[in-house]
């Protein structure tokens, strides 16, 4: 999700902003102008929400409250690493203050665990501040360029995992090489990206890919994570699948103050087995 984001700032169609946003963003970093929300993560069997995915926004009354306008704005000024700095602080904090059950996905790129410049111990530091544990969190990679070393990148997944932290892969499906990061990190959590399942209930197609995909998720010891549900067919298709786990505005709206339980609507679609109905895509 965050991935998305980031990578739009890539595009050559993006709208770049214009060089005043650089001032605005400096005083956005330099301020309490960052906000978090926080969107469920539902695990389908036990219908209930299991953990939140830390998303970021700017000030409300500035072009930069988008998170779209916000990374794109640091990646023209240089300062992409800085607001993930800065957003790993609020997100931490603000996840302890609400006292939000299960575990926070906490978004990072590869490109700042390998950072020269960036301090193994600071986000430990912060979490021990706010009373969170390395177990309730997730190390959620977000890839926004290409990972020039796997071997560092590896190190550094394990160097975390071994405090304590579970790692996630975003976007699967999306960005510029995950399968392999799939296989070279081994994470505990694959998520998939939206267009595997915005209209999987008529897509064949895309219900093989799932297939596929839930295949090497089990061979790996990974749960598969299905991102961007909006409808309830499209739920249930996924569900009647065997995707244990999944996000979206069907299920939750990222929110400053989210959903605790899930609405019923939700909670009776999820006991009620619903095949997906389309027929195979090919002679």
């Amino acid at each position: 999700m965050l991935a998305d984001l980031i990578l739009a700032s890539y595009a050559p169609t993006a709208v770049r902003p214009p060089a005043p946003w650089c001032a605005d963003l400096a005083a956005i970093l330099a301020g309490p102008d960052l906000h978090a929300v926080f969107q469920p993560i539902v695990d389908f069997a036990d219908a209930r929400i299991v953990g939140y995915e830390g998303l970021i926004r700017g000030p409300s009354d500035s072009a930069l409250h988008s998170p779209l306008n916000l990374f794109a704005a640091a990646e023209q000024c240089q300062q992409l690493l800085a607001l993930e700095r800065a957003c790993r602080q609020v997100t931490l904090r603000r996840f302890a203050e609400l006292r939000l059950q299960g575990a926070l996905f906490l978004n990072i790129s590869p490109q700042a665990l390998l950072d020269p410049a960036f301090r193994p111990g600071e986000t430990l530091g912060w979490m021990r501040a706010a009373g969170l544990s390395p177990e309730q969190v997730v190390i959620e990679l977000t890839e926004t360029r290409p990972v020039g070393d796997y071997a560092l990148l590896r190190e550094a997944t394990a160097h975390y995992r071994d405090m304590g932290f579970r790692i996630a892969l975003d976007d699967l499906g999306e960005g510029f090489s995950n399968l392999r990061l799939w296989s070279e990190l081994r994470p505990d959590y694959v998520k998939l990206d939206k267009y595997f399942t915005q209209g999987i209930a008529s897509d064949a197609a895309k219900q093989q890919f799932v297939r596929s995909i839930q295949a090497i998720a089990h061979a790996t010891g990974a749960r598969v994570i299905a991102e961007g549900i909006e409808t309830a067919d499209d739920l249930a298709c996924l569900n009647g699948l065997g995707l244990g786990l999944g996000q979206g505005y069907h299920l939750g709206r990222p929110l400053a103050q989210p959903a605790r339980a899930l609405d019923e609507g939700v909670t009776a679609a999820l006991a009620a087995f619903s095949p997906c109905h389309a027929a195979h895509p090919w002679p």
